[in-house]
């Protein structure tokens, strides 16, 4: 009778939105700009709880980079999981590129956008078959995008320096000590584990974050994706995160250096946008959230020299 239960509780599960809606899909390469719009957007996560996101509503333009803080229990992952359609809308809507995602199919719209969890997720087999399931890309363009996550180094012809595992000392025929590169990302046969569990937390991190670049995608959501990667890792990946000049990225932030030089920074208090404008603005605006928040880090003056120099550097772009 516990069978008979558990299959009538899972017969009374609510269903997610269907795939695919045949007369309601979204252009063939869309999104081609990267333009996000929440309006008055209000989503629970359960009938008999409170909201989690009120009334939200801001617009990131294409190709901006926009950081998101807030205290535990602000409502960041649940923006998140809103973008994708894990929480369906009680009130307003999502606009990408002029299309209300509240009206495709699931599968549009997740194929579509791109997410870098804040939990890496990786499958048994293969580095190749992780990043690249499909057999859609070459091997360069597979290791490019391990470099670009600093997996490998720079290098040519398949060959790279490595950065993430060191090198073992080797004794070769003549006696003589070499170090013998040990980089498993080098070759993309390489087995992973079932969950990645014979990599380490910060490369299976990586690894997602390489497999996301190498959709070179439109929109993309970093849900905390490098808190578990040592601080000059995270510095060069946002280097390489900054020349993605098409793209449109939305970064949950995990250390608010890392969001400091973004174009704008969302910050939400209990579910609701409390300031959104350029980093320096908010910084520098007295009584603020998000000043508050700085000058907590024990990091303000690294903080407010990234915000200026960001700043000063818009403006020059911004004249010429």
């Amino acid at each position: 009778m516990n069978s008979v239960e558990r299959v009538k509780e899972y017969l009374e599960v609510e269903q997610e939105a269907a795939a695919v809606i045949s007369e309601s899909r979204p252009p063939a390469h869309w999104p081609s700009g990267g333009a996000v719009e929440f309006t008055n957007y209000t989503t629970r996560y359960r009938p008999d709880l409170d909201p989690v996101l009120r009334n939200v509503s801001f617009t990131v333009q294409p190709g901006e980079k926009v950081g998101i803080v807030g205290r535990t229990g602000a409502g960041k992952s649940s923006l998140a999981l809103a973008l994708f359609r894990g929480l369906e809308a009680e009130k307003g809507r999502i606009v990408i590129d002029d299309v209300d995602i509240g009206s495709i199919g699931l599968r549009d719209l997740r194929e579509s956008i791109t997410i870098v969890p804040q939990d890496p997720t990786l499958f048994t087999g293969t580095i190749r078959s992780n990043l690249d399931p499909f057999n859609l890309f070459t091997d360069e363009q597979i290791f490019t995008a391990l470099r670009r996550v600093h997996l490998i180094g720079s290098g040519t012809s398949g060959t790279a320096t490595p950065v993430v595992n060191s090198a073992e000392p080797v004794a070769t025929a003549n006696g003589t000590v070499v170090l013998e590169n040990k980089n498993i990302f080098l070759n993309l046969e390489t087995p992973i584990s079932e969950s990645g569990s014979n990599l380490s937390q910060g490369q299976r991190q990586l690894m997602c974050l390489a497999r996301a670049l190498l959709k070179d995608p439109k929109v993309l959501m970093m849900d905390e994706a490098t808190a578990s990667i040592d601080y000059n890792t995270d510095a060069r990946i946002q280097e390489t995160l900054r020349e993605l000049r098409d793209s449109t990225i939305i970064t949950i932030a995990h250390r608010l250096q890392t969001i400091i030089d973004y174009d704008k920074v969302l910050v939400l208090d209990h579910g609701r946008v409390v300031e959104y404008d350029h980093p320096w603005t908010l910084i520098n605006r007295e009584d603020g959230v998000f000043r508050g928040m700085c000058d907590n880090s024990g990091n303000m003056e690294v903080l407010l020299d990234g915000a200026k120099k960001a700043w000063e550097h818009k403006r020059l772009v911004d004249d010429s």
